[in-house]
């Protein structure tokens, strides 16, 4: 008797517990309810509307505009048509634009960290000043840098304070671009440059980090194809490309993608998580079918040559972004070398470590956290830029634009509305495609520990 009403006791007691736990749960998605709805609406339903105006030809400005479907016909003509010239070298300008500032970022905060680090004088005076430019908006910083950037004026007069003749950079008005033919390349630095991107995605490999494996064998399996068959091919005394059509870019990603996905969902299946490979395994299927009845053929061609390049004018622009983010990557930076034990730098040079290896074989490592998540802040900053290049340079000089400005003139100035909705769109895409997967990664260690 006394067993069975023990029994009957830790069974009310966990009825109760689950009662409880129950209730709980219930308040607590009642208080994040609004926020759900007001995020379903205001985020998701708005991203939504812009991706069904994408998919019509919605122009001009009547009340009752017909909004006809078109399908993908906006997003083939920004990546075929002529009409679509200038969203193509604006992504080219925002992938120069991005590798820049990322690295002068990064690079000019780490170096005014390790300065501070080493116990100055009015160390609090110089955090306020590096760190004063980041709580400046875009456009204080366009307009204050666009006269200290004027061809007769600003930097290009300091010299003369000192005596010296003044500087002629055009800086922003400079057009002319930089053009590199990369077969000049000695072979050796091709041949390391391909070991180089191998070792990256075998490591990634090794530590079983197959989605970071997925995301990043894209780029590293086109470059080495582009390497491989275009270089191996290359006519040195006719000047001839190799083998390599970019214009088969589509057909080799989706192969690509279609392999990773089958690869991660076999690796789900073999862990025993079979409810996360359903998932994994549904947009995979569909994505099997579209592959298979030629979907990859479907993507648009450009029939003709257009020329890209590094505009010298995206100096100008970059100078500032630096000047304005290199203060937050620099308190970052801090805050991590001084959240690093003292007692592991004086091991360090106790064992004959000068400074410069204790920054770079102790302290950098340890900080690898905390660039990844200051490349990703920074990244989708790039990738969404438009004060800055609006207040220096407006919004009709190409050589500096970028699709963030390009939106604006399409929606705004030319009414084109379905136009600037697809250009919004591959825009929100390529923000996803930095955040998305740093996300998915984080979740993915955390889960790990």
């Amino acid at each position: 008797m006394g067993m069975s009403a023990s029994r009957s006791e830790s069974r009310v007691v966990q009825f109760g517990s689950r009662i409880v736990a129950s209730r709980d749960r219930l308040y607590a998605f009642l208080v994040i309810l609004p926020s759900i709805i007001l995020l379903a609406i205001f985020v998701y339903g708005f991203i939504g509307q812009t991706f069904w105006w994408s998919l019509t030809d919605w122009s001009g400005l009547e009340a009752h505009a017909e909004k006809n479907y078109i399908g993908l016909d906006n997003y083939k003509m920004l990546f075929s048509d002529f009409g679509g010239f200038r969203f193509r070298q604006e992504l080219v300008n925002t992938f120069f634009f991005t590798l820049f500032f990322l690295t002068g970022c990064l690079v000019v905060g780490f170096l005014l960290a390790v300065a501070l680090d080493q116990n100055v004088k009015g160390e609090g005076l110089f955090r306020t000043i590096f760190l004063f430019p980041f709580a400046l908006s875009f456009a204080v910083t366009g307009t204050t840098w666009r006269w200290l950037l004027n061809p007769k004026g600003g930097v290009n007069v300091l010299p003369e304070v000192f005596g010296l003749k003044a500087w002629h950079y055009k800086w922003l008005n400079d057009r002319s671009a930089y053009t590199f033919n990369w077969h000049e390349l000695p072979p050796l630095v091709v041949i390391a440059a391909i070991v180089i991107l191998l070792f990256v995605l075998i490591r990634y490999i090794r530590r079983r980090k197959y989605l970071a494996a997925i995301y990043a064998s894209i780029p590293i399996t086109l470059v080495l194809m582009w390497m491989l068959s275009d270089w191996l091919t290359w006519d040195i005394n006719h000047k001839e490309h190799g083998l390599f059509d970019w214009q088969n870019v589509p057909q080799y990603v989706s192969a690509i993608f279609l392999v990773g996905f089958l690869i991660y969902v076999i690796h789900l299946l073999r862990g025993g998580r079979r409810r996360t490979a359903l998932l994994v395994g549904i947009p995979m299927v569909l994505f099997l079918g579209w592959y298979a009845t030629g979907g990859p053929g479907g993507f648009p061609n450009v029939a003709y040559d257009e020329p890209y390049g590094f505009n010298l004018a995206l100096i100008g622009v970059l100078v500032p972004a630096v000047w304005q983010l290199s203060g937050y990557t620099m308190a970052i930076y801090l805050a991590g070398i001084r959240g690093i034990p003292e007692e592991l730098r004086e091991a360090a040079r106790v064992d004959g470590c000068t400074e410069w290896q204790v920054y770079t074989r102790i302290i950098l490592p340890m900080l690898r956290p905390i660039t990844l998540s200051a490349a990703i802040v920074l990244g989708h900053i790039s990738l969404k830029i438009f004060d800055l290049i609006f207040a220096m340079v407006g919004t009709d000089y190409l050589p500096v634009s970028v699709p963030g400005v390009q939106v604006y003139v399409t929606m705004f100035r030319s009414n084109k509305f379905a136009v600037g909705s697809a250009i919004a769109m591959m825009l929100l895409i390529m923000v996803a495609s930095v955040i998305i997967p740093y996300l998915a990664t984080s979740l993915q260690s955390e889960h790990e520990v």
